[in-house]
């Protein structure tokens, strides 16, 4: 479908990856993960055809449509969320246009014995079977599932697309290449703007796709549920296999562990001919040897390590000054946009040095109540800051307002005053902005190193209260961890919006739920708030909104006999599956194993490659096998 080889990009001098090589075949669904700047969205880009190559070559099959999903994008002004969704079916709306045009002449003209007149009734029947075979009269129910899917209402779809967030208005371009039926579709960071429950649709339907998928995203969870298959890039090197993120991980310290031990027994291999070449060589009877000896070490190919980047911002937020007692004072607050009511008659005491986490369903007010609280809305109700608050915040949508055609430098610069300007580089350097990079442009930073360098920025301006939306959006995961301890370890107050169990656990001690228009408080932490839930995470929350289960009295007996009878026989056939996939993946780790010992002697035995090819073949049968079984049963179960 589609073929990379020796692909290399660089820029300014160093290579962001060199000579990397790999193929794309449908049903493929690649996590294609690595640090923020490690090169995914240029990859992405790559492929896209949206940027030339500097070596390599790029292969794709004939007539095969890509779709790409952007971090940036732009819609034409005037348009409505359906309008601007209808654009994916390029085509249709054009068939339409010729279909009201030939309508138009044929209701207008009466010379209907005339050649013109029966070629335009030829031309209607044409175009109106292309029509029908491209989908045109489905084409807008297809539409308005997919934007239910991804969260919109249909009292949204007549509104203009200007007057919604970036967040919504990259959920539209999602709709439209999730509705254009692309043979590869290439997705950067998809999950950043949508809700559990718009995560959880976007899966399935991923899930289902034929055609590759390429995936950039540093939503665990999200790359587990969906992806067959991860890509790493570090350190200019790519590192594929055929599993899903946390399975890949395991793999690769397993691999990174064989490596280790190999080398370790080439080096006792090596030190030991090397004495033996010092003993020889002095010796005119084992000079021969010691030479034998020493074209042996030349020839040995040395076992290399896969190296790790492990290269961290370097993140601690200073508090400013002690504010009083209490922070910020909440009573009977509402906020309303128009006629929708977000929030009724809140309550809330935020007092010093708390870490409180707002959580709730998108919609539900939790942005809206942090923007209030840093001064960016208006609002109906008393609300009141304490005595010496001084509010950091990081918006949602914090990497927008930075301007593009600046550098990171002249950001940093810009924002800072006469006492801190001077240690501008030296708080870049410690968010990885170092050297010469700090002369990139703005507008060609990936979506985490916008954030990295927002980050960067909070620090220019004192702060003791720290409100933070979403702050984890396009954030390496490394980056999380490093970004969690610097908010532990922050001695100030800390109010934190987000979806995100792992980086909430062990961060606040108390949680506010937003949900139809209240909150609700809940004195603990995230495990404690999920715990009182009788919840695993926030999607069983979201999938909890369903209606309690009815008994089904008038079910036939005999059809829930047949319904057991069949899932005891799909566990057993699983079960199988799982003990032959196992037994291959053992045989060929061994078989790996081997390889790094003794590469020209493994290769040498008869046979070698194709029972090693068969193996791997047969792996891949019996997963696509187990993944077959395991949809049924689930079908039979649901």
């Amino acid at each position: 479908m589609l073929n990379v080889h020796n692909l290399s990009v660089s820029f300014g001098g160093e290579y962001l990856f060199e000579e990397i090589s790999f193929r794309l075949n449908g049903g493929d669904r690649v996590g294609l993960i690595g640090k923020n700047g490690a090169g995914k969205s240029t990859l992405l880009k790559l492929l896209s055809r949206d940027m030339a190559l500097d070596s390599g070559t790029l292969s794709v099959e004939k007539n095969i449509k890509i779709g790409f999903l952007r971090q940036d994008i732009d819609f034409e002004q005037g348009r409505t969320v359906i309008e601007e969704a209808y654009q994916a079916f390029e085509e249709i709306k054009q068939l339409e246009a010729k279909l009201d045009e030939i309508n138009h002449q044929l209701a207008e003209r009466t010379d209907y014995e005339s050649e013109g007149y029966h070629q335009l009734m030829v031309d209607l029947s044409d175009i109106t079977h292309h029509y029908e075979i491209l989908g045109g009269y489905n084409y807008q129910g297809d539409t308005e599932k997919i934007l239910l899917g991804l969260g919109f209402k249909r009292s949204d779809f007549d509104k203009k697309t200007d007057t919604f967030s970036g967040g919504w208005r990259m959920r539209i371009e999602l709709a439209k290449l999730l509705l254009q039926n692309n043979d590869v579709l290439l997705l950067d960071e998809p999950t950043n703007h949508l809700d559990i429950e718009s995560i959880i649709w976007l899966e399935q339907f991923l899930k289902n796709c034929t055609g590759a998928v390429v995936i950039v995203s540093h939503d665990k969870m999200f790359l587990d549920n969906v992806t067959n298959r991860t890509i790493e890039i570090s350190l200019g090197r790519i590192y594929d296999y055929n599993k899903p993120y946390s399975k890949f991980l395991k793999l690769r310290n397993e691999i990174k562990e064989q490596q280790l031990n190999a080398q370790k027994n080439q080096e006792k291999e090596i030190q030991q001919a090397e004495r033996l070449i010092e003993k020889f060589r002095a010796k005119s009877t084992k000079a021969s040897m010691a030479q034998s000896l020493i074209k042996k070490l030349d020839k040995m190919e040395r076992i290399e390590v896969d190296q790790d980047d492990n290269a961290v911002m370097n993140l601690r937020f200073p508090i400013s000054v002690t504010p009083g007692k209490v922070v910020a004072e909440i009573e009977e607050l509402s906020k309303s946009y128009g006629e929708n009511e977000v929030l009724k008659d809140i309550n809330l005491l935020l007092e010093r040095d708390s870490k409180t986490a707002f959580v709730g369903q998108n919609g539900q007010g939790k942005s809206t109540l942090a923007k209030i609280m840093v001064g960016e809305l208006e609002h109906q109700g008393k609300f009141k800051l304490g005595h010496n608050v001084q509010i950091g915040y990081f918006a949602q949508n914090q990497a927008e307002y930075l301007d593009g055609d600046k550098t990171i430098l002249d950001t940093m610069i810009d924002a800072a005053n006469e006492k801190n300007r001077s240690k501008a580089r030296d708080i870049l350097g410690s968010f990885l902005f170092r050297g010469d990079e700090v002369e990139k442009y703005v507008k060609v930073l990936s979506g985490g190193e916008r954030n990295r360098l927002a980050l960067a920025k909070m620090l220019l301006q004192p702060f003791n209260v720290l409100v933070m939306d979403e702050p984890t959006n396009h954030l390496d995961i490394q980056s999380k961890h490093v970004l969690k301890q610097a908010l532990q370890n922050f001695d100030g107050t800390l109010v934190v919006v987000s979806h995100d169990r792992d980086f909430l656990q062990g961060l606040t001690n108390k949680v506010y739920e937003f949900k139809d228009k209240t909150i609700k408080e809940y004195l603990g932490d995230i495990d404690y708030y999920l715990d009182q839930r009788k919840v695993g995470d926030f999607r069983e929350i979201e999938k909890n909104q369903q209606k309690p289960e009815k008994i089904a009295l008038d079910k036939p007996a005999s059809n829930d006999f047949k319904n057991q009878k069949r899932l005891k026989s799909l566990k057993n056939k699983i079960g199988t599956v799982e003990t032959i996939v196992s037994r291959l993946e053992k045989e060929i780790a061994k078989i790996d194993h081997q390889l790094l010992l003794n590469y020209d002697e493994t290769i040498a035995e008869p046979g070698f490659f194709d029972d090693y090819q068969k193996k791997k073949k047969d792996l891949e049968t019996q997963m696509q096998r187990w993944e077959e079984l395991t949809l049924k049963l689930e079908k039979i179960r649901a």
